[in-house]
């Protein structure tokens, strides 16, 4: 099967739920009318990634101000039980596209926010969403940690999807827990620029023998409202200068790695290549060596079936 992808490098309307949207319908739109079947977006990318922010939080102490600002955050973040999902169901639906998003989730039982992906269907609408379950750095004063119920994976007719966001990609038996469910369409949404990377995307296709879509946005400072600049404790005027990547099932750069400026990188896939990649390795299979290793994951839930 072959089937043309896209990774939507840009950068969201920052702060702004409801613009962003917009903006996320009028890309999906010109690029399903270039034929792509699956469009993934960045990490975060509703209401945005909020890269330079430290909202006014060290080490045994908060500011009013920080927490304001966190409150603005939660504000225009994502609700699944809301008519934001509705939206981009009916998006898929209508361009007959598969829709993989980051947002930062809300929920309304709690004041706490996660970084998570969204995975919508043209066929079965929302079919579900990964939580990070692990935020890097400072990230883990804005957005709690999920576990094993959110390492999902779903078999559609595009091939079976399933991924981490930025450096849970980095977590070894994360990254087991989806060779295990057989991914083939392995999605990692990122914040990270730097050129490894690159070589990290490179690495995972070859470890997991699946193709990979290594997704990022592309932002300077000023793309953040006037109101919020001075916040930013970083001068440098390109926060995230990109890197979206597609790497097959060998390791092989098929498009990108996309820098310096917005864009989408597109690539056309054959399923076929993931079997032919599994003649020498396959990660879940001749070399998964199951008399020396056992390997679990605590509530991992099965593969979903479209």
């Amino acid at each position: 099967m072959k089937i043309k992808v896209a990774l939507i490098q840009d950068s969201p309307v920052f702060f702004d739920k409801e613009k962003t949207i917009e903006k996320v319908e009028t890309l999906c739109l010109k690029y399903a009318q270039e034929g792509c079947k699956l469009i993934v977006f960045p990490e975060s990318f509703i209401p945005g990634y909020p890269r330079g922010f430290n909202f006014g939080a060290t080490l045994g102490r908060r500011t009013d101000g920080g927490r304001a600002l966190y409150a603005k955050y939660y504000e225009e973040s994502f609700d699944l039980e809301s008519s934001d999902l509705k939206r981009l169901e009916k998006l898929a639906q209508e361009l007959n596209i598969y829709l993989v998003i980051g947002i930062t989730e809300k929920n309304k039982t709690s004041g706490s926010l996660y970084c998570s992906m969204l995975y919508i269907s043209p066929k079965a609408g929302f079919m579900g969403v990964h939580r990070k379950i692990k935020p890097t750095g400072t990230e883990r004063l804005i957005w709690a940690e999920s576990d094993g119920t959110d390492l999902v994976s779903f078999d559609t007719e595009i091939g079976k999807l399933g991924g981490l966001i930025c450096w849970e990609n980095y977590m070894p038996l994360a990254r087991m827990a989806m060779y295990q469910q057989g991914v083939e369409i392995y999605i990692a949404p990122t914040a990270d620029a730097r050129e490894n990377w690159t070589s990290t995307m490179k690495h995972i296709a070859l470890e997991g023998r699946c193709f990979v879509l290594g997704c990022n946005q592309y932002m300077q400072k000023s793309m953040y409202p006037e109101e919020y600049q001075h916040l930013v404790h970083d001068e440098i005027e390109d926060f995230c200068e990109g890197g979206s990547i597609i790497v097959s099932p060998l390791g092989e750069v098929l498009a990108g790695p996309l820098f310096g400026k917005s864009g989408a990188v597109i690539a056309e896939i054959d399923l076929k290549d993931i079997l032919k990649s599994k003649l020498d390795f396959d990660p879940i299979g001749h070399y998964a060596r199951t008399d020396i290793f056992e390997f679990k994951v605590n509530k991992q839930p099965d593969q979903k079936t479209e």
